[in-house]
């Protein structure tokens, strides 16, 4: 399975001019104090400077500094926590006027996102991207589910409100991508919080959601082909026999050991009771 690639932001023009020379400027020293590893992601969590923690990605020739909650960048673009909630509330604002929008229905009255409203959120989803991959290192699933659930919802905004075919399809290439990483933050999890069936059942529930998804875009036979089932599927296989046994599977459990260890009186026992077990 391949990590799809981030989205290049669009070419800007605009000069920014050089800041005066200063040597806080120079990251040597912290690039020196944190040495990038080709092929492996490393991530960390530092204070910053007003106390408050910040997410670390390092890059072959840089990092990334991110806030941990809210907009990854800490902006709030037109007083709104991100882009994707100001188009919400933009919605909102719509539909109490002419009412809800039924599924599959056109919006009248214009209600649409243009091609740089679709540009910008792609743009956002890239930096809920880079986040969730760096908490999925820190193993902090909870984040991953959060910034996921959230692409997911960006996704399925643009495909529904996007004036043009093309931004309607854009970022759909990355669903399979979101909807795996989600199912196994879910089942990391629950596996954390001593889950197995609750991790069980998230990856269940992703392989459904890939299934259906390739369903609908005629791609039946892409399923069992696709690295993300592949992945989760692995994962499924993991987790069976964590599974607590039932008290059927529990005697024959018993009876197969009590035969291997030729103990044939407490075996007759246990095939009794699984004989009434089955009637």
């Amino acid at each position: 399975m391949s990590t799809p690639p981030p989205i290049p932001p669009e070419p800007n023009s605009e000069q920014v001019p050089d800041p005066e020379p200063d040597p806080s400027y120079d990251l040597s020293r912290i690039l020196a104090g944190w040495p990038y590893e080709s092929g492996k992601l490393s991530a960390r969590i530092v204070p910053g400077d007003d106390g408050e923690p910040r997410l670390q990605i390092r890059l072959d020739l840089g990092l990334l500094q991110m806030q941990l909650d809210g907009r990854p960048d800490g902006q709030r673009p037109r007083g709104f926590d991100s882009l994707l909630e100001y188009h919400e509330a933009r919605l909102d604002e719509y539909t109490g006027r002419h009412g809800p929008i039924a599924p599959g229905e056109e919006p009248v009255d214009g209600f649409t996102l243009s091609a740089d409203d679709c540009r910008e959120l792609r743009e956002e989803a890239v930096q809920y991207y880079q986040r969730y991959t760096g908490l999925l290192v820190m193993e902090d699933y909870d984040g991953v589910v959060r910034d996921t659930t959230r692409n997911l919802r960006l996704l399925d905004f643009c495909k529904r409100f996007a004036e043009a075919e093309p931004d309607r399809n854009a970022l759909e290439q990355f669903r399979a991508y979101i909807t795996m990483t989600r199912a196994r933050a879910l089942a990391s999890q629950a596996l954390k919080d001593d889950e197995p069936k609750a991790a069980l059942h998230a990856v269940e529930e992703g392989l459904d959601a890939l299934r259906q998804y390739f369903n609908e875009n005629g791609q039946d036979g892409a399923f069992e082909q696709s690295g993300e089932v592949q992945m989760l599927s692995q994962m499924r296989d993991a987790l069976i026999p964590k599974q607590p046994l039932s008290p059927r599977q529990d005697v024959k459990k018993r009876l197969a050991d009590a035969v291997m260890k030729e103990n044939y009186e407490l075996a007759a026992i246990l095939r009794d009771e699984l004989k009434k077990m089955t009637e």
